[in-house]
């Protein structure tokens, strides 16, 4: 049996926390909804559940992977942000996906700037980028407020076509930071 500790991120209102059973609920109700549309759903509860394992599968598969996102304040949950790299993926990913609820709240901007920081820092990853459906303009604007930019279009063999944007690499996030 594989052994692996996903690690607990803090920002200044979330805990970027390892996924749990009971974050299934919200991610049932998310994915019986036409908001999952670009994450692959709508989807029945059981692919609903085999997703959720599927995320935390990924961490012990690749020793990263995404983040439940828990609003320190009340301890809701507010979706998931993380680092993604499937096999058949184009490259490495910093993703998000976040509960009807939660967004327009900067939630996702603030936990993938955590997640950046944590594959730069200390997984030594040097660039990332994001898998965007053209349609999604929210997951775009998330994009352009983490400095990454449009730079082609991608036929996905599941999603079809797909924008890559390209994260700042790590040098010129060190070097903003400066």
């Amino acid at each position: 049996m594989t052994s692996f500790t996903i690690p607990t991120l803090e920002t200044d209102r979330l805990f970027l926390r390892a996924p749990r059973e009971e974050d299934f609920a919200a991610e049932y109700d998310f994915f019986a909804s036409d908001a999952s549309r670009f994450v692959g759903g709508p989807l029945p509860p059981h692919r609903t559940w085999r997703a959720l394992a599927t995320v935390i599968g990924h961490w012990a598969l690749r020793g990263f992977g995404f983040w439940a996102l828990e609003d320190k304040a009340t301890g809701t949950y507010q979706g998931r942000v993380g680092l993604w790299f499937p096999m058949g993926w184009k490259e490495r990913e910093i993703g998000w996906t976040l509960m009807p609820h939660a967004t327009g709240h900067g939630y996702a901007t603030e936990a993938a700037i955590a997640a950046r920081a944590h594959a730069y820092e200390l997984l030594g990853w040097d660039s990332a980028i994001s898998q965007i459906d053209p349609a999604n303009t929210a997951s775009k604007a998330v994009a352009r407020r983490l400095g990454a930019r449009f730079e082609s279009h991608y036929e996905d063999p599941e999603y079809g076509t797909m924008e890559i944007w390209r994260h700042l690499s790590a040098a010129a996030v060190k070097e903003a930071a400066q």
